[in-house]
């Protein structure tokens, strides 16, 4: 029997309104700083307990609230940011619907104190459940106090979706990261507890927050980038083509200084590096586009991060460019020779395509990825990877100083030397697994820096890297030190080491489990196995080729890439007409 239609109350119907609006903690952090912003402030500082379910406290120097105004902050859509419909398509504030304050009082116990500078006293409202008690005269500095306790006290349901105190305090940090660096001219402090997790100057100066968030080194490689495309500004940073991540989580956008999200603009700026990166790889960016108003709707989702262009093409075609531009004038351009080594029969490019239409079944069988090496096990899964196995090869030498070619009893093989290198390096690391795996103590212990939110990561989950063969202690805040590594990596710089391993472990933040000890291990092989290009001596290339015959799956490196070609005997009979033409 259907229900009849009822007005639900206000109180229902905030807490269906916050529920857009605070998603998490991270999200009332979010709203305060963007209050903040608007109000003109030049110092933040932001105090968090209990991963933001006990304590939010978000301090200004801005301008102030009025207690004539105080108490019209938490009814919902009063603002003094706009006041007609047409007034949206123009928002040049980072809040204006009037929402955040009245959500976030109807889901916790608010206190918001606040005072003019032209006001000798101030005023302080407390708000509970929704419920909004009467202003109160108060001193203090000029400028706005918001402290939120008990973050969803009256939602309990709410409070069983949140993830763990450490991934709710790192989304915590990247919200704070992003205004850091949207505002380097104000100063953020933010705190977890006692501890500092971030500071900035106030400075103005964008490399240095860069410094703070990445690290000196990494802020002195990057490339900046400055343009005017289609009346539009774009300004920011980018990394050389070497400095790059496993996730696009560090490709930062800024339009009018919002931060916001856009699959299009991420494309954009891997469109700008077009054959400069590896697959799978991704550049750190931080990019601001100044675009008018008019030309961008931020009017689309309550959390605001999602925006809608108007002429999204030209947007797209605009951040490209500038990319392109930034990294051609500041990255060598390397010298193209023949593609002698790299083209097995001389021929040119429609030929080596009339090969490919006519490859042998069996050729296509011998590249195929066992399915149990891309689950990282390191083993077939049933009887059929014994085929995998390779038979016994006589090496015959190397060529572009990337691959050897050996002979088989059933024709020649190409092997990559860094893949094949790779899977020798895996499976001896998942042997030393099941006793102690080696160590090897550096002279000089490294202290390493990561962003908050990565430090915070890599403090979880140091006992797996611990027994992974590092040895890594916290030193400071967002500070580590490194005072061994595994013996495979000993001519891998310790520090890129570390980011590597790193890097696999923001891409999969999942508990602890053999998952993930593989992924990792799978990437320091990486690391460690040698480079194409790397001339390799008679010795190392026969050692390397009898290293890959004694693998249980020889055919595949750790992420499931080929390690070899194999062409077998009748291909090439045919190929040169013996049995008839292809």
């Amino acid at each position: 029997m259907p229900m009849a239609i009822k007005i639900l109350s206000d109180e229902v119907a905030s807490q269906i309104a916050a529920g857009e609006v605070v998603e998490r903690p991270a999200s009332v952090v979010k709203e305060l700083i963007e209050n903040a912003l608007d109000a003109g402030a030049r110092e933040i500082e932001i105090q968090v307990k209990g991963a933001g379910k006990g304590l939010i406290e978000v301090s200004d120097n801005g301008a102030g609230i009025s207690r004539e105004d105080l108490s019209l902050t938490t009814v919902r859509h009063a603002t003094s940011k706009l006041s007609t419909a047409d007034e949206l398509f123009k928002v040049s504030t980072l809040g204006f619907r009037g929402e955040a304050l009245s959500s976030i009082g109807s889901v916790s116990q608010m206190r918001i104190t606040s005072r003019r500078k032209e006001d000798e006293v101030g005023g302080a409202l407390r708000v509970e459940g929704g419920e909004a008690g009467e202003v109160q005269p108060v001193g203090g500095p000029s400028g706005t106090v918001v402290r939120v306790e008990n973050l969803f006290y009256n939602v309990p349901a709410r409070l069983k979706f949140l993830k763990t105190d450490r991934t709710e305090r790192r989304h915590i940090d990247r919200v704070v990261t992003n205004y850091a660096l949207a505002y380097p001219e104000v100063r953020f402090q933010l705190r977890h507890g006692s501890q500092t997790s971030m500071q900035t100057s106030g400075a103005g100066d964008l490399r240095e927050v860069l410094a703070v968030i990445y690290g000196v080194d990494t802020a002195k490689q990057m490339i900046a980038v400055v343009a005017e495309e289609n009346d539009m500004g774009i300004e920011g940073f980018i990394s050389p083509p070497d400095k790059t991540r496993s996730n696009r989580r560090e490709m930062k956008f800024f339009v009018n200084r919002r931060p916001v999200k856009d699959i299009a603009l991420n494309k954009a700026l891997t469109q700008g590096y077009h054959t400069m990166l590896m697959k799978g790889r991704f550049p750190i960016a931080v990019l601001f586009l100044d675009v008018e108003p008019e030309r961008v709707d931020v009017n689309v989702h309550p959390a605001k991060a999602e925006v809608r262009f108007r002429n999204k093409g030209e947007i797209f075609k605009g951040v490209s460019k500038a990319v392109r531009r930034a990294l051609l004038a500041n990255t060598p351009v390397p010298e193209v020779g023949k593609p002698w080594g790299r083209n097995l029969w001389g021929g040119r490019g429609a030929e080596r395509r009339e090969v490919d239409q006519t490859i042998d079944p069996a050729w296509r069988m011998s590249a195929e990825v066992d399915k149990a090496d891309l689950a990282g096990s390191g083993k077939g899964s049933d009887q059929g990877a014994a085929s995998l196995k390779t038979p016994i090869l006589r090496l015959i030498g190397q060529v572009a100083a990337t691959y050897l070619i050996a002979e088989g009893p059933d024709g020649l093989y190409l092997i990559d030397q860094h893949a094949a290198h790779e899977r020798v390096l895996f499976e001896k690391f998942l042997k030393e697994r099941g006793d102690t795996i080696h160590s090897q103590r550096l002279l000089d212990s490294v202290q390493v820096e990561f962003p908050p939110a990565t430090a915070d990561l890599l403090e979880e989950k140091l006992s797996l890297l611990n027994g992974l063969g590092f040895k890594v202690e916290a030193f400071g805040p967002h500070t580590f030190v490194l005072r061994a590594i595994p013996s495979l990596l000993g001519d891998v710089s310790p520090a890129e080491a570390l980011r590597s391993v790193v890097q696999e472990l923001e891409v999969d933040e999942s508990p602890l489990a053999e998952k993930i000890e593989q992924k990792i291990i799978a990437r320091v092989c990486k690391r460690a196995a040698v480079k194409a290009g790397q001339v390799l001596s008679s010795t190392e290339q026969k050692a390397l080729l009898r290293d890959l015959e004694a693998c249980e799956s020889p055919r595949t490196c750790p992420h499931g890439r080929p390690t070899m070609i194999h062409l077998p005997v009748d291909l090439l009979e045919r190929r040169f007409g013996r049995k008839g033409p292809l």
